[in-house]
């Protein structure tokens, strides 16, 4: 087992380098051996592109491939037994007469979810399911909860002082964190799907959303104005990138490009209606980036599946108190004098 989760692990790595691209399918990444060599890898590129499967067998060379029918194909994730985008890599890995096959953990899309490994098995292939099974399902769990939920998967994210304020009473622009932890924070926003802030944070910060301090792209940028109060002056309103306001309020003036109004006919149900828009629109990965009412909203109602706290040097004698999580956080880990939380929530498809 040991060798197995050398070469999971290599997986794992080579998964994560499709992060912000593949949404709404999984990350995946996977490595053909022989004898202990790796003789092919690769990982899942783009959304609608050719799976980790197909490209580890692209990847090997022309003198080696004479031994795929003597080798073992290493992949994070269950490989898939459908149509889609792409034909079934279960077919593939039959086809090539591949002996045996090393999963990490299941891919819970509707006719997969221990399928493909039904499959490769009525076919004589040997296989090893379930090696450095957490870490696998962990990197999956945007997909599964996407595939099994029907709505994307729910990341928090808030700053705090040390003394747990967010902002300070007149809502001016107060900075908490590091440059550090502020490109970290991008980093996220290149692999979440959507951001979502509420009124007051688009009215006092101005913020812009966007993803410029890491490689990516940036998220579908998403505001709450129920009664249509932000200015046209925004950032949010620059038609740079595409933008959704979710609203009560008329909206009769044209719309600079970018721009789309979602209709709410129920506040009370406002969550509801964008995790089903999201779902809609194939967005896999959400990032709540709101005040403390925003964020207290999603938390009260159960509506998450990740939280992270970033604890920073900056200091209010009084504000805005943060929401606090209803767990003790998971993961605790320091970044130069910022200190970062990390949170799951139990009642979710990834922690339960």
């Amino acid at each position: 087992m040991a060798g197995h989760e050398i070469f999971i692990k290599r997986c794992f790595d080579l998964a994560r380098l499709g992060a912000g691209r593949v949404s709404p399918n999984p990350m995946v990444g996977a490595l053909l051996v022989y004898e202990g060599k790796i003789i092919g890898e690769g990982f899942h590129e783009k959304y609608g592109h050719a799976h980790a499967e197909v490209n580890a067998l692209a990847a090997v060379k022309e003198s080696d491939k004479a031994l795929i029918p003597y080798s073992t194909l290493y992949v994070s994730l269950e490989p898939c037994c459908v149509h889609g985008n792409t034909p079934p890599c279960t077919d593939l890995i039959i086809r090539h007469k591949i002996p045996k096959v090393v999963i990490s953990s299941l891919d819970s899309s509707s006719g997969v979810n221990g399928k493909g490994v039904e499959i490769l098995r009525a076919a004589g292939v040997e296989v090893v399911l379930g090696v450095l099974k957490p870490l696998g399902e962990e990197l999956a769990r945007f997909r599964n909860t996407f595939a099994t939920q029907n709505r994307p998967y729910i990341i928090l994210k808030m700053a705090q002082t040390e003394n747990g304020y967010m902002a300070a009473l007149d809502l001016k622009p107060f900075r908490i964190t590091n440059p550090e932890s502020q490109r970290l924070v991008h980093r996220w926003r290149s692999e979440a799907d959507a951001i979502v802030v509420g009124t007051n944070t688009a009215f006092f910060d101005d913020p812009q959303l966007t993803n410029r301090l890491y490689f990516g792209s940036s998220p579908l940028r998403i505001v709450f104005d129920r009664k249509g109060i932000l200015p046209p002056s925004l950032a949010l309103f620059n038609g740079a990138q595409p933008t959704l306001v979710f609203t009560q309020a008329p909206y009769d003036a044209p719309l600079p490009p970018n721009l789309e109004i979602i209709k709410v006919a129920d506040w009370d149900l406002i969550a509801q209606q964008l995790l089903q828009e999201l779902y809609q629109r194939k967005c896999s990965t959400v990032l709540i980036e709101g005040g403390p009412t925003l964020l207290h909203y999603f938390i009260e109602n159960g509506y998450w599946d990740e939280a992270i706290v970033i604890v920073g040097q900056g200091f209010l004698p009084q504000g805005l108190l943060g929401p606090r999580l209803p767990v003790p956080p998971d993961i605790v880990f320091n970044l130069l004098e910022n200190r970062i939380y990390r949170y799951f929530n139990p009642n979710s498809l990834h922690n339960r």
